[in-house]
């Protein structure tokens, strides 16, 4: 199986786009639980990946995103979820956190066999990248409270098709390294 690694998806966010409305609601709830769980898998040492949309920003680095996001009226669903100097990162430009990305080798790096993903939006790049790891034959965890949605129904369809469909465990984030 390899080690399990948190990845945090897309919450590096200046929720300065068309659903942002909808999702802010589901984004306020998500990110106490995802600190906590940030904590505790650190703990632990899991290796914590931020795997973040580069929002079309193709000369910018991580360290631009981050300020960028802290410098925006909602710095404070990012500055509590801000990577540590041991985070890794990888920047994406379409939906799956795999999509052209170095993501793969990475994991394989690090003997990384096990995703616990979090992070939004739930019925897009949460399913598309449990999709995309389940093809590639590792093992997908999501705790449904460390998960945001813009469209609640939807989410919970995507997190059924991920349980039913690709075998991911679905459970919630105080279950993982309690």
């Amino acid at each position: 199986m390899g080690k399990t690694a948190l990845i945090i998806i897309d919450m590096i966010n200046t929720y300065d786009h068309p659903d942002a409305e909808l999702l802010l609601p589901s984004a306020r709830r998500v990110v106490p639980v995802l600190t906590d769980l940030l904590r505790r898998a650190r703990r632990h040492g899991a290796p914590v990946i931020y795997v973040n949309d580069n929002f079309g920003q193709w000369r910018s680095h991580h360290g631009e995103l981050l300020d960028h996001a802290l410098s925006s009226p909602h710095a404070a669903l990012v500055e509590p979820l801000r990577p540590d100097p041991d985070s890794l990162f990888v920047l994406k430009a379409r939906h799956s956190i795999f999509y052209e990305t170095p993501l793969r080798y990475l994991l394989h790096q690090e003997g990384i066999g096990q995703l616990v993903l979090c992070g939004q939006v739930t019925e897009q790049c949460v399913l598309y990248s449990a999709l995309d790891a389940h093809i590639r034959h590792l093992e997908v965890i999501i705790p449904r409270d460390a998960v945001a949605h813009i469209h609640e129904d939807l989410a919970d369809a995507a997190l059924r098709m991920t349980e039913r469909n690709m075998g991911a465990r679905v459970c919630t984030s105080q279950e993982l390294w309690a």
